[in-house]
């Protein structure tokens, strides 16, 4: 019998742990929430927050869009050749840079470069004792720690995508100038007249839920990083792969929301 029930608890187990991982981590959102409007407040931290999760953060950023935008109108020009629908390159690099590959791209890349950093940080502080040091100064690490990074990332990640997503429209600009045989006046006619001001404003918007979620991965798992090397390490982990994770989820359920008409 217990041969038989043992897969069945195994199952159970891991439900409600994973259950009990999502509990603790609404929590830790509704405390960040509720510190981030309660003084004190810490704006240097906040600025140098801005600087290495803003600022640090460009050249990645830029490579990667225009890249992306770059294959994407070689892709898509290869896709529409076979039913004669060239002409289609502009307005689809600049809907698909806009709406969805800038926004997730960018994303992901601030998960694996902040958010593994943020975790790292916060994870070495607390084995190195420096957040028990903090609370015998009588600050709190929410305040001083999680909440400008958060605020830090929700900030800046938004202006991150929308510089990605000019890049990315530069980079399928330039392959279709350059190789395809485009007009440079039309191509960018034909974005410019395809492009609505709600796809770019879904895209910002969903940059600032990608920031939250990498900020608040990175902290979280920093500050339940187990102690020695080994902890920080796995806590780095947890955090780059959960806010991936995070992010796609969120991000197909934010198109659901915002195109789902």
């Amino acid at each position: 019998m217990t041969g038989l029930t043992a897969p069945l608890a195994s199952v159970g187990r891991s439900t409600l742990q994973f259950l009990a991982s999502i509990g603790r981590v609404s929590l830790y959102v509704v405390q960040i929430l509720r510190h981030m409007v309660t003084p004190p407040f810490y704006p240097e931290e906040l600025l140098k927050a801005v600087l290495r999760i803003g600022y640090f953060s460009l050249p990645v950023v830029g490579l990667t869009a225009l890249f992306t935008g770059a294959a994407l109108a070689l892709q898509i020009f290869a896709g529409g050749s076979r039913f004669n629908a060239e002409a289609v390159v502009p307005s689809i690099v600049a809907i698909g840079m806009v709406r969805e590959l800038g926004p997730v791209l960018v994303g992901l890349m601030i998960a694996g470069r902040v958010g593994a950093s943020v975790a790292a940080e916060i994870g070495t502080m607390k084995v190195t004792e420096q957040i028990d040091a903090l609370l015998t100064l009588s600050t709190h690490p929410m305040k001083y720690l999680v909440v400008p990074r958060v605020l830090a990332a929700v900030l800046t990640v938004p202006i991150l995508v929308a510089i990605g997503d000019s890049i990315g429209i530069l980079g399928g600009y330039l392959v279709g100038v350059t190789t395809l045989g485009f007009n440079a006046a039309a191509y960018l006619q034909n974005t410019v007249d395809f492009l609505e001001q709600w796809d770019v404003l879904s895209g910002l918007i969903k940059g600032g839920v990608f920031g939250f979620v990498v900020a608040t991965m990175g902290c979280y798992h920093g500050m339940s990083s187990a102690r020695g090397a080994q902890g920080v390490g796995r806590a780095t982990i947890n955090a780059v792969v959960s806010s991936s994770a995070l992010i796609l989820a969120s991000n197909y359920l934010l198109t659901s929301i915002f195109f789902s008409a």
